[in-house]
Order: C-alpha cells, then structure tokens, then sequence
C-alpha cells in the first residue's frame, strides 16, 4: 500500500517536560499541498456490531461490542481520501498519533512481506484508540491486531498517558519493537526506524512481536558484530535518501533541544533517545515541527548557498495538513481538565497551534466542517489562507507572523489557567460542558485575531507589488 505520510514525531517524558507533562506530537504530512481535513469527536458507542472496512485497501475487521469516545484530525474527503484519523485523545486520556511512516528493509521484507489488505494507517487510529485504556495497552492491542491481519507498509505510532509515553515501530509485515521513552528523555523521529538496542529481558521498556529474534537468527538479519539486538541496523534502511530526506530533521531537532552538541545532519547514528539540555516546553516542541533548518545554510526561505538552501528536506512544510502537540498535563490535578491537544491547521512555520481541552462532547464548528474547497468559514482553510499570505512576501512578513503566534501563545497559558481555575469550582458533571464552552470562545478570539492580521498583511502586501514607479512630483 503507498504512504500518504511522511512525517516528522516528537516524544517526551514526564521528567523532561518543565511541568511534568507527557507529550507526543507530528507533523501529518501528505503528498499533495491541499488535502483538507476536519478536527471532530468521535462518540462512544455501546453493545453494537460493528465492523471497520477501508476504502483504501480493503482492510476488514469486526470491532468490539463498546468503544470509547475520541477525538480525531480525519479527511473532509472520506470517499475518496479514506478516513487516516490520525491524532487525538480518547476518554480516558490515552493518547494517540498515528502514523511516522518508516521503510523497512529487503532483506528483512524478503522473509516477511508487507500484507497487501492488512491494518494500514488510514484504519489505525479509528480501529485502536477508541479501545485502549493505557498507553501500554495500545501497544499490546495493535500488536495483536498486527499478529492476526498483518500490516501493508511500515509505521512509527506513537501513545502516551499520564505517565507512558511509547514508540512502536512496524517494519515488516507481522515483526515489530516498541520502546517505552525513558521518564527524562526525548526522542525526534523522522520517516526511518528509529529504536536502536533492544533489551529483550527488560519487559517495562520493550515489547516486541512474537518470535522476532528467531526470525532475525533464521535467516541471518542480524549485521553487528557484536551480539546486540540493534533493531535499526537489522530492520532500517542506511541510504542516501535517508541522508537527505531523513536524518537532517532529527539532526535539526536535536540541535534545538542540546545545542551543545556537535553531530552531524547526515549522520547514519544519531541517537534514538535524548536527554534534554534543558527542561521541555509545549513551545519547544512546537518550534521543532515549526521548523526549517532556521539559522542555518540549509534553510529554503534563509540566505545561505542555493546549493544549501534545497539540500535537506525541512520539517514543517506546506504539505503539512495538520501539527499537533498531545499534551497530558500532571500538574492540572485533575483529569478532567488534564488532556490538551495543541492544533496547528496551517503550515507551521507561519501559523499558531490553538489549545483545546481534549474532555469535550463536540468540538467548535468551524474545526468539526470542512469544505472541499476554499472558504471563508473553516478553521482549515483560514490558516491555511494565512500560512499562503506569510509566506507570499516572507521577509517582509515573517517578523510579523512571528510577533502574532508569540502573542498568541501568550493568551493561550493564560486562557488555559484561567479556565482550569474556573474549573475547579465547578461541579464534575458540569465540567465538560464548560470545556467545550472555553474551546468555543478561544476559537472564536482566534478567528477576530487571525482576519484582522490577514488583513494587515494583506494592506501592507499591496504597497509591496512589483507594478510601481517612483515619479519625479515635478512632471
């Protein structure tokens, strides 16, 4: 089955965070600039028949009689795009984003062959989350659906709760590893296998497909020398592509969280985790999927070398349909509140990521609706019109856009407080309906802040056009 992603991941532990959150978040890249999606809740259902069919492989599956209810990033075109739910929190605080598409290897594929109508990554999200109840779980859960339908093409998926934040990565057809990311460190994952030395005896930080090590000694997968169990180097690829699509944005990602550290962008052995130089923040994250290789000769919209500017592929890119940061804050107090999903519907180099509290019924309609084409309603559309404008007279324009997004991420920790504040003193069952209140109203402050900032930008581009001529006022 072909991807429709190449993505860019982040992961965070508890300890790492400045305040104790766990964090995943992606880039959801596509193949083409425009493929529209929608940010909607999904709801619990009870005691029903279900069963899941893909429109894109023909992927067939019953689902369990009951599912939780939970948010998720699909295509406004199911029909003909497929569902690829991507991103989102269930009820019980269970994150998920899904999926870092990654490339095995011939050798191994040889033994093990993609399964052309198995569990692919527009099934994924929708055939997991709404069943999982920890972070872990979703491991064993995908596992075993892995084991009994088989997968048709690699995937990085990525789960957090309030204390786990997992890696699984699926690099053949039925064979796959998944790494617990250690409380103080991080990782940045970009389209290739990433684990690295698996400990087969430490059951908390892995889990792994049955029988991967005899399939690995059978049919001699194995290239160290030594007798680890190097999951990249006996199931990834190590190629040029890798080099200058791949490597460069964890090379970059890393930089930005230990700048102390020389490595690197085309190096074949940038560690999978790390430990941060500093404490993480949700805006650190956020400037890593935002990026694109700033202040250095490899940025496209910078001024180094031409040969340079387009050597690496960046990270945030106009084919990025949706970025998101899933946020489980455990300094909230409760859970109720505790969930956040950080959303960014543009291009994230030129665009704002607007918080959401993840415990909510219905999301804001202009989110939940997304047209095919452009209009003047959608959240989609509206950012992604933004991102076009920034970047239409970018070094004119980006100081601005940087000026709004650091403004509005002010707003956003304050709204975010104020609201856990009024939270508390409320009654539980009232809280959920105050949340989606709280959604509304950001949604609606940013809709007012983003048209007036289009139109400045606008006004200001209209004195920058090309059809001008300095007259002498004496003619």
């Amino acid at each position: 089955m072909k991807h429709l992603s190449a993505c860019t991941s982040v992961m965070v532990g508890k300890n790492a965070s400045v305040d104790g959150s766990t964090m995943i978040a992606r880039n959801d890249d596509t193949f083409l600039p425009l493929t529209p999606q929608r940010f909607t809740v999904v709801p619990a259902y009870h005691q029903s028949n279900k069963t899941w069919q893909s429109n894109q492989n023909d992927f067939r599956m019953g689902l369990p009689t009951d599912g939780y209810r939970y948010l998720a990033t699909p295509n406004a075109d199911v029909e003909h795009a497929g569902v690829f739910a991507e991103s989102g929190f269930n009820e019980k605080n269970v994150a998920m984003s899904a999926t870092e598409s990654v490339y095995g290897n011939p050798r191994a594929l040889s033994h093990d062959p993609w399964v052309p109508n198995g569990i692919a990554e527009d099934s994924l999200q929708s055939v997991v989350l709404p069943y999982i109840n920890s972070a872990r779980e979703g491991v064993e859960y995908l596992g075993n659906l892995i084991k009994q339908y088989g997968s048709p093409e690699g995937n990085g998926v990525l789960f957090a709760d309030a204390n786990d934040v997992w890696y699984m990565e699926i690099v053949t057809g039925h064979h796959w590893v998944a790494e617990r990311i250690p409380d103080d460190c991080y990782a940045v994952v970009a389209n290739q296998v990433a684990i690295q030395e698996v400990d087969f005896d430490d059951s908390g930080q892995f889990m792994y497909s049955d029988g991967i090590q005899e399939f690995v000694e059978k049919y001699h997968l194995n290239p160290t020398v030594d007798d680890g169990f190097n999951f990249r180097r006996i199931f990834g690829t190590c190629n040029e592509k890798d080099r200058h699509y791949n490597t460069p944005r964890v090379w970059y990602g890393q930089k930005i969280l230990n700048p102390e550290v020389e490595q690197s962008p085309v190096s074949n052995d940038l560690p999978f985790l790390r430990k941060s130089s500093r404490k993480i923040t949700v805006m650190d994250v956020e400037s890593i999927l935002s990026s694109h290789y700033n202040e250095t000769d490899y940025d496209p919209l910078g001024n180094g070398p031409k040969e340079l500017k387009t050597k690496f592929r960046p990270v945030s890119m106009n084919r990025t349909q949706n970025s998101h940061v899933l946020q489980f804050r455990n300094d909230a107090e409760n859970p109720q509140w505790a969930a956040i999903m950080w959303l960014n519907f543009g291009v994230p180099a030129f665009s704002p990521y607007v918080p959401f509290f993840a415990n909510v019924e219905h999301t804001p309609a202009t989110y939940e609706t997304t047209p095919l084409t452009m209009d003047d309603q959608s959240a989609y559309w509206m950012y992604r019109k933004l991102s076009m404008i920034v970047e239409s007279h970018y070094p004119q324009f980006i100081q601005m856009a940087r000026d709004f997004k650091t403004e509005a991420n002010q707003m956003f920790l304050t709204h975010l407080e104020n609201t856990i504040y009024q939270a508390r003193h409320l009654e539980e069952a009232e809280v959920p309906t105050f949340l989606e209140k709280q959604n509304q109203s950001l949604t609606n402050e940013m809709r007012d802040r983003v048209h007036e900032f289009m139109n400045t930008l606008m006004s200001k581009g209209l004195t920058l056009s090309k059809l001008t001529y300095d007259m002498d006022k004496n003619l």
